[in-house]
């Protein structure tokens, strides 16, 4: 089944939702501040993607940490920053049975499903 993680009040994320929704597109919606991911889905995502496109570096949560915890990251520290704080993973990250998806963008979105019939 289609999963769909992000945060419930982001503005991106209740996009891609009703994206989904006014498709009918069947999915099931992950908040990850009621249901982090855990480790290894981390390195799963951060090998897929890279974890300096998961890591929000422009959100709240990352700005508020302090400069110790933002210097001389690499995959590992990211991954343990996420797992600390999973409001700083982009957001939404879309699994639809491939490699994930990071971001709302509708032609891709559209791209994914049609490889999924």
């Amino acid at each position: 089944m289609l999963v769909m993680h992000g945060i419930r009040n982001c503005d991106t994320v209740k996009r891609a939702r009703a994206w989904l929704e006014a498709r009918g597109v069947a999915h099931r919606f992950r908040d990850y501040k009621a249901e982090p991911p855990n480790r290894a889905e981390l390195e799963a995502w951060a090998a897929a993607l890279g974890w300096e496109a998961l890591l929000n570096r422009a959100g709240t949560t990352f700005r508020k940490l302090p400069e110790a915890e933002r210097e001389g990251l690499d995959a590992a520290k990211a991954v343990a920053l996420m797992l600390a704080h999973p409001s700083a993973i982009k957001r939404p990250l879309l699994e639809a049975g491939g490699a994930p998806v990071l971001g709302f963008d509708p032609a891709r979105y559209e791209s994914v499903l049609s490889g999924r019939q």
